[in-house]
Order: structure tokens, then C-alpha cells, then sequence
């Protein structure tokens, strides 16, 4: 079913008029039709039915129906990664939000000092969005950064299950179900040892991709995919 994000008062609405990029993602893109249904989400949870009542040459009219929630995943994800340059970040927040990773933050790294910027920001929630609406999972993962490496401790509070992409990492352990996983992804350059030591220190521990050197935006990809693959996602 198709889905589309919405704003959490225009779930609440008895029917919802779309135009602009929403008309042409609807319909030119996904080709609906007068009587198709579709899901309205809110990328928090909310969801609810939707049916094409009828299409203008530029709007559409929306008869929205019962409100229901979105089953929630068996596990958190949340990615702490070194930002990569804006293209590769935009990939990376692409792939990581189809797979269904729940947070991805940037940290900035002795070796990734890079920012992005209000306008950088606003350009990848834009992506998130697109791809919580392909996919059809209808939860927008949180993103936020670029936050400074002494904030670490605060990234890491809530999280369960913690681990470090390094070369030199044992083997993955399947998640317990349930818990919050946060993955550590480090520049191309790789950890410095004060990084390691400190990642270490909050109880981080290193897991191994194989023996290949992988892009910071293939190695985060590569790394949601095992955890959200083994936990059934």
C-alpha cells in the first residue's frame, strides 16, 4: 500500500486536499487513481487509512478513514556516524531509513571534523521522508548533528547494546530483542586510539565487516542491515 507522510494535525482531519510535490508523488509517480487507498503516517507512528475521493488536474481530494498505529520493530537502532561528504550523507540517511534504523546522528571525528549546516539538514529529512515512503515503513528515523565528540556519553545514555566498527573487531552477535543498539561508524581514515579508547571506556565493543576497507556510508549501510536482518525486520 502506498504510503504518504503527513503532519500530525493533518492526520487528525476528515479528509486532507493535496497538491505540489505530494499531488505528483501521488500521481504521477505512483500512478493512483480516483477510488485507490493508500496510508497517511506521521513518521512517529500514527497512521491511518485513506482513500483517493478525486483528482483535480492539480490537487486531490483525500477521504481519510480509520486511525490505526504502526506496529513498532523488535529492536532500536541508532547510528553514531562520522558524516561523510553531503552526497554520501544523503545515500546513507536513504538506505539506513529504507532498512528501518530508528536515529542516525553525526559525530564529528579527529578525522571527519565536518558540519553540514541548517539547509544540509533540512535536505536530508527531505530524503528520510522519500524513503520512509517508498519503503512503506512509516517511521522517520530521528537525525541530528553534527554533534561534538565529547558528546558521546549523552548519544550513548539510552542504549542497551553497544558496538564500534574497527577492522580489528571480533564477530557480530545477534541483538536481543527488545533492546536499543547503537553502532559507532568511524571515518575512512579510522579511529584514532584516544577514539577507540574512549569508545571502549562507555562500553562500546569493536565488531569486524571483514577485511575490506568500506566507505563510512557502505559501512553504516552494511552494519543496519545485519542488526535489523537478524532481528527479523
Amino acid at each position: 500500500m502506498t504510503d504518504l507522510l503527513v503532519a500530525p494535525d493533518e492526520l487528525t482531519a476528515a479528509e486532507l486536499w493535496v497538491d505540489g510535490e505530494r499531488y505528483r508523488h501521488l500521481f504521477r509517480a505512483r500512478r493512483l487513481q480516483s477510488g485507490d487507498r493508500l496510508r497517511l503516517v506521521d513518521g512517529a507512528g500514527g497512521a491511518r487509512a485513506a482513500r483517493v475521493e478525486r483528482v483535480e488536474r492539480q490537487r486531490a481530494r483525500l477521504e481519510l478513514g480509520a486511525p490505526s498505529r504502526l506496529e513498532r520493530p523488535p529492536l532500536r537502532l541508532e547510528l553514531l556516524v562520522a558524516p561523510p561528504r553531503p552526497p554520501r550523507a544523503g545515500w546513507l540517511v536513504e538506505k539506513a531509513a529504507e532498512l528501518g534504523a530508528a536515529a542516525i546522528r553525526f559525530v564529528a571525528t579527529a578525522r571527519a571534523p565536518r558540519r553540514y549546516g541548517a539547509a544540509g539538514f533540512d535536505r536530508l529529512r527531505r530524503i528520510a521522508a522519500a524513503a520512509i515512503e517508498q519503503s512503506e515503513r512509516g517511521l522517520l528515523p530521528e537525525l541530528s548533528g553534527v554533534h561534538a565528540w565529547d558528546e558521546l556519553p549523552e548519544l550513548l545514555a539510552g542504549a542497551h547494546d553497544r558496538r564500534y566498527l574497527d577492522g580489528r573487531g571480533g564477530p557480530w552477535q545477534r541483538p536481543a530483542r527488545a533492546a536499543t543498539v547503537a553502532v559507532a561508524v568511524g571515518p575512512e581514515g579510522g579511529w584514532t586510539s584516544d577514539e577507540r579508547r574512549r569508545l571502549e571506556e562507555l562500553g562500546c565493543r569493536a565488531v569486524g565487516l571483514g577485511t575490506a576497507v568500506l566507505r563510512v556510508e557502505t559501512a553504516a549501510v552494511a552494519a543496519a542491515a545485519l542488526i535489523l536482518g537478524n532481528a527479523g525486520r
